[in-house]
């Protein structure tokens, strides 16, 4: 049976939600960890634990998402540093 155009796009979406869960995971892992770092140190780490090849822009993506809902934020003196919060 062929897949039709329509499949396709359904398993694509759904990956890339089920990629962005994870992402997120390992966002509030290294930062609960680590409870502060710098954005250059938090995206060299995510790259190394995703599973799958991410893109910058989506992982800002995530980290803004994750500030929104106040699970991160940036340092008041500097913006490139994020805290975790409890």
């Amino acid at each position: 049976m062929r897949e039709t155009v329509e499949d396709t796009e359904k398993v694509n979406d759904e990956v890339f939600r089920d990629r962005q869960y994870q992402t997120d995971a390992v966002i509030v892992r290294v930062m609960k960890a680590r409870k502060t770092l710098s954005h250059n140190n938090l995206i060299s780490e995510l790259l190394s634990q995703l599973k799958y090849p991410a893109k910058t822009v989506d992982i800002k993506k995530r980290i803004e998402s994750l500030i929104e809902r106040e699970y991160l934020k940036r340092q008041d003196d500097d913006s490139t540093m994020y805290c975790y919060l409890a």
